[in-house]
């Protein structure tokens, strides 16, 4: 990959767009995703991909018309290449790792041959919390501000040390994460590793997988100390409203803490604010240990 500085960068993933803004290339970010809004200044670059779901659904209804779109070949995001005309740009930052996370890789290779244009595609899939990290130092080399991404970096390792040390030796609790709650399913990727980096043991979750569809009886069955509701494209209070919809439901099991955090802005989008996750979840498993971040956990039972 060769190293850009001052060019035309879109990024088409929320993650990506957060790092681009931390290392220092925020100013070269001209187009991003409709769901690109942190910093806040990324909100004032042009959307480039938009959603093709309708607002206003339920996860169940969510669910529905991703498989039924999916099973038909069809796409869940648009590409503006209107825009990408006109933007021009030298870069694209994307992913290959989840068809519904963002704009296929695929679709951007031919939108950018369609139109004739000569951007180099970068794709970010990190599987596991080191390769987020390692996804930050790869950003920092495509876009000429490596010294930055590295210092960005190693404070990030650091502050994760420093959880380590503080969880160290204590008991270990049992941690169900929630990625979606209607149907269920496992929290995986990166999140196991946060909760392990946080102090707690992970259930119905694999490091490097993909999450994976489960039965609420698998939840009973392992028997969790915890249960984090953290779905996917919700804030801390959409996740806060889902959380006591299914303990109206029953389905989870008695007796169980369950605490809602907002999942966009610290777990389920690969960059730098993933540590403030895992230093949700080690407020979380060890509470008089661990000060929770502001503004990113709720106990709803």
């Amino acid at each position: 990959m060769v190293a850009f500085a001052g060019v035309r960068i879109v990024s088409l993933l929320p993650s990506a767009t957060e790092i681009l803004f931390a290392v220092g290339a925020g100013a070269d970010v001209v187009g991003v995703t409709f769901e690109c809004d942190f910093p806040p200044e990324a909100r004032q670059r042009r959307i480039v991909s938009d959603t093709t779901l309708p607002g206003g659904l339920t996860p169940a209804q969510i669910d529905a018309a991703v498989r039924a779109k999916l099973a038909a070949g069809e796409d869940l995001y648009t590409l503006d290449e209107g825009a990408l005309r006109a933007i021009n740009p030298d870069l694209i930052v994307t992913q290959d790792l989840c068809a519904v996370c963002a704009v296929d890789v695929g679709e951007v290779d031919k939108a950018l041959e369609h139109l004739g244009c000569r951007a180099d595609v970068l794709t970010l899939d990190p599987m596991t919390l080191d390769e987020v990290m390692a996804s930050i130092e790869t950003v920092g080399r495509a876009t000429d501000t490596e010294e930055r991404a590295s210092a960005l970096v190693t404070t990030l390792r650091r502050r994760l040390d420093d959880l380590a040390g503080v969880v160290a030796g204590r008991p270990r609790a049992r941690m169900v994460v929630l990625e979606w709650t209607e149907p269920p399913f496992s929290a995986g990727h990166w999140v196991p590793d946060m909760v392990t980096a946080a102090g707690g043991e992970v259930v119905l979750g694999v490091s490097g997988a993909r999450s994976e569809q489960i039965e609420w009886a698998a939840v009973a069955t392992a028997e969790p100390d915890v249960i984090v509701v953290a779905p996917c494209g919700y804030r801390l209070e959409g996740a806060t409203q889902l959380a006591r919809q299914l303990l109206s439901t029953g389905n989870l099991p008695p007796n169980v803490p369950v605490w809602a955090v907002d999942a966009d802005a610290a777990f389920v989008r690969p960059g730098p604010r993933v540590v403030e996750g895992v230093q949700t979840l080690a407020h979380i498993a060890h509470p008089g240990a661990v000060s929770p971040p502001p503004g990113l956990s709720v106990q709803v039972r």
